[in-house]
């Protein structure tokens, strides 16, 4: 079980060890239905945007916007994605088939915010969730999984221009100890807790390889690379204070 200091629930960014992004997460009683609607529960939340370039070249913004809000409960950490792509590109059938290079929503979360390398290893886990609403990663054993089990996803693209895409995802929270051969059950998430957190968009249009890789939180390159979420998971973070009254 994860412990906590103050009776919050913390969210941090990956890398802000160099950059010191980090934000306040609400708790809701009323768990939000996933089915890529707004509804009344997701006003208490606060948007976050996602201009960075992590990868390939930077998109114009009638090709490319996004924003994203975080709520939480016992069960899951909650997110509601708002994407504008004008261009929603899904080649390749096969889910575990070179997924990174179809439009898709990254989504990198450290359980207990202990950063550290988390390539071949589950102590940190990075959920490319494609536009059929799959789950894949890398796993320990260096093939891809899905991991379906994980996380609940649907999206709904709006009727009028710019025809944005509204993306929710509930996601569960696995130990640093869990493995592909021998699955452990999720943990619950309580006050106090601390997360490490990061998401990301493939944008393909059209290309054999995607052209746009945007995330939410800048930091510094390593060696020429900004590519480095599913490498490693170097966290830092700040309070939240969940509110006295947690009926909403």
């Amino acid at each position: 079980m994860f412990s906590g200091l103050l009776k919050s629930l913390l969210v941090a960014s990956f890398f802000s060890s160099l950059s010191a992004h980090a934000f306040d997460v609400t708790y809701t009683s009323q768990a939000p239905v996933i089915d890529g609607a707004q509804e009344a529960v997701w006003q208490q939340a606060s948007w976050h945007d996602m201009p960075y370039l992590m990868d390939g070249t930077l998109p114009e913004k009638a090709d490319f916007t996004g924003r994203y809000r975080l709520l939480w409960d016992e069960s899951y950490l909650y997110l509601q994605a708002e994407i504008t792509d004008d261009v929603l590109i899904d080649t390749h059938a096969d889910p575990l088939e070179r997924y990174w290079d179809d439009d898709a929503l990254e989504i990198f979360v450290d359980g207990d915010a202990s950063g550290g390398i988390h390539q071949f290893n589950h102590s940190a886990l990075a959920y490319h969730i494609g536009l059929d609403n799959q789950a894949a990663d890398i796993g320990d054993d260096e093939k891809a999984h899905l991991y379906n089990d994980h996380i609940n996803s649907r999206w709904k693209r709006q009727l009028d221009a710019p025809n944005t895409i509204l993306w929710e995802v509930a996601i569960k929270r696995y130990p640093n100890d869990y493995t592909d051969a021998a699955p452990k059950a999720p943990i619950p998430l309580e006050s106090g807790d601390v997360m490490g957190f990061m998401l990301a968009y493939c944008d393909n249009d059209g290309s054999e390889v995607r052209e746009h890789f945007m995330g939410s939180h800048d930091f510094a390159a390593q060696n020429g690379s900004k590519n480095l979420g599913f490498i490693t998971a170097a966290v830092s973070y700040t309070h939240l204070t969940l509110p006295t009254n947690r009926e909403v």
